[in-house]
């Protein structure tokens, strides 16, 4: 007599997030419900997005936490938004800030405008 496998558990499988669509400097870029902004930019291959002040090399996401101010965006006319901070939402209009201007906690708050 054969004996069959024993039954396997059932696999859930996490529900797939909404697309989304944000307008990167004019372009669309698509992304995943509840991705940062610098999430959905870095996985369409933008790694930078501003110059820095001195140096005036190319700035992405450096730290991720929000500490380092390198991945400054205006968003919906909005400066000055920390995109490893803010969660992309669709139809995000994000534009990249070439002045280098990092907010003092006095104009952003201790966590920074989001």
């Amino acid at each position: 007599m054969s004996r069959l496998p024993a039954p396997r558990p059932s696999v859930r499988l996490a529900p797939v997030p909404d697309a989304i669509t944000v307008s990167f400097d004019g372009t669309p870029v698509s992304g995943l419900a509840g991705q940062t902004l610098a999430a959905v930019l870095l996985a369409a291959g933008r790694s930078a997005w501003r110059p820095a002040a001195a140096q005036r090399g190319p700035r992405g996401v450096f730290c991720g936490i929000g500490v380092c101010y390198d991945c400054l965006v205006s968003v919906n006319g909005l400066r000055d938004v920390r995109a490893c901070q803010r969660e992309a939402r669709d139809g995000d209009i994000v534009l990249s800030q070439a002045d280098g201007h990092a907010p003092s906690t006095e104009e952003a708050g201790p966590c920074g405008p989001s």
